[in-house]
């Protein structure tokens, strides 16, 4: 199993979450808010002037577990999906060694 974590702009969140709805390959994710902190962001075109003012930019984060074999057709189906995803997601791909409900 792999846990796949996005960090998204906020204002895509809805859109994300439709999208990962209509994978099979997706059996349920789960989204957090967080605050993204970077000297970058000052150059980010996507930030409004609120961001700008409030120094940070709102992200989410959502959280996909998965089977090894589904993580590159998850990736490939988000980069196809045209809801404003490109140049504004950072990803990271993890193991999970046991997962389950308690």
């Amino acid at each position: 199993m792999k846990n796949l974590t996005l960090i998204v702009h906020a204002d895509i969140q809805r859109a994300l979450a439709d999208t990962l709805h209509s994978l099979e390959q997706v059996g349920g994710f789960t989204f957090m808010q967080v605050e993204g902190h970077s000297p970058q962001d000052e150059y980010d075109p996507a930030l409004s002037a609120r961001d700008r003012v409030i120094g940070y930019t709102p992200h989410a984060r959502v959280d996909i577990l998965l089977k090894d074999e589904d993580v590159d057709e998850v990736l490939q189906a988000l980069l196809a999906a045209d809801f404003g995803l490109a140049g504004r997601c950072n990803y990271q791909i993890t193991s999970v060694e046991r997962q389950g409900a308690l």
